[in-house]
């Protein structure tokens, strides 16, 4: 088995597409982080539209907005999904960059149904590549919205994981790769995120919550592979500090935060796992997140499509185990069968076509026959006149 890991260093140089999901409650850093992964303000953030200029970041709080806001503080607003595009350059290759944010997100007191809005999204977008996939002709305009890695924002509590983080990987992690990521790490202390990052592995580990854990083979994969894969697998879950702004540290600007007791900086391993983690996602591991949705994630969101397709809504009366495999296979081989059906027509139809001409041509074979006879016995018969 080859690389994933140095396919996706080899990425082809025409571009490649990709779909980042990050869910998290308001104040854990999701917004800032989006906007530090992209290097440019691609998400606002909540309190925008509380300043006194909102195309200025930097400027004071509006008073009045401010006294508005808080008098609705009490309104629960729905979660919201909301797709964002965006492109970049990584060692020269072109990214497509789709960022899915959403907003409202932990903010209610019960978040049924913004687990269902997103797990609904995301087989949204499997649909959608099964109708098409379905389709004889193909539309070249199709584009795959597949998400393929969730970045899943929790909060810093030092404490174990809350019961809505384990409910929200354990059923999303079947339809998206989920990556944990601990937002404002820098709100612990190094002695507390160690233990916390520990805490929250083991509650992964006891609800059998099958996270994106950068899988590797060691049989077949490089040492080079093997050894990225487990350093990566050893920080999770990332610890991440984001800053939109700069600072000048010995003259060189640093994106990082400033506090009483020193500077953390975003791009500084020792500080954060953001370079890790950004590098990860839009260059070593880009095409490994596209593989597992594409080849597992969605090959067995499809085969339950198709069993319930045929076994009705009733799960007891849907095809046996053993079979369910087996059906996305007979789908394809069907739309294939009736792709050579239509070529076959389409041959038969070139074929009488061809035969048509042939006929014609040998009528006009046979007329000229007729002709040059009739030329030549008129020419015969002038020769015996003696004339010429």
């Amino acid at each position: 088995m080859a690389s994933r890991a140095s396919r996706g260093r080899k990425q082809a140089k025409k571009g490649v597409q990709l779909t980042l999901m990050v869910v998290g409650a308001s104040g854990t850093g999701r917004t800032t982080f989006v906007n530090t992964l992209v290097e440019s303000v691609l998400l606002e953030h909540r309190t925008a539209n509380l300043l006194v200029d909102p195309s200025n970041p930097h400027s004071g709080l509006d008073a009045n907005l401010v006294q508005q806001a808080a008098s609705q503080a009490n309104v629960e607003e729905p979660i919201r999904i909301k797709p964002v595009n965006v492109e970049l350059e990584e060692d020269g290759v072109r990214i497509a960059l789709t960022v899915v944010d959403t907003p409202g997100f932990g903010d209610g007191i019960d978040n049924e149904y913004a687990f269902q809005e997103i797990s609904s999204y995301l087989e949204r977008q499997y649909d959608d590549i099964l109708a098409e996939e379905s389709r004889i002709k193909r539309n070249p305009r199709f584009r795959d919205n597949r998400v393929h890695a969730l970045l899943y924002f929790i909060p810093p509590t030092g404490h174990a994981l809350r019961e809505m983080d384990i409910e929200l990987m354990r059923r999303l992690s079947p339809r998206v790769n989920v990556i944990p990521v601990i937002g404002k790490a820098d709100s612990l202390t190094p002695t507390e995120l160690r233990a916390f990052k520990k805490r929250v592995m083991e509650d992964i580990e006891y609800y059998n919550i099958p996270v994106y854990n950068f899988p590797y083979d060691a049989e077949e994969d490089d040492e080079e592979t093997i050894a990225d894969n487990s350093s990566l697998r050893a920080l999770l879950p990332f610890a991440i500090v984001g800053s939109e702004e700069e600072i000048m540290v010995d003259g060189e600007p640093i994106r990082g935060r400033r506090y009483p007791w020193g500077i953390v900086e975003v791009d500084n391993p020792d500080h954060s796992d953001f370079s890790r983690l950004r590098s990860a996602l839009l260059m070593s591991h880009l095409t490994d997140l596209k593989e597992i949705t594409h080849d597992f994630l969605y090959e067995n969101y499809r085969t339950e499509k198709l069993s319930r397709s045929v076994g009705g809504n009733d799960p007891d009366s849907s095809i046996l185990p053993e079979d369910m495999a087996n059906q996305s296979v007979r789908l394809k081989e069907e739309q294939l069968r009736r792709e050579e059906e239509k070529l076959r027509e389409i041959e038969l139809k070139v074929q009488r076509e061809i035969q048509m001409k042939r006929q014609e041509l040998l009528a006009k074979e046979d007329s000229l026959k007729v002709l040059e006879a009739r030329l030549a016995a008129q020419g015969n018969g002038h020769s015996r006149d003696g004339t010429l």
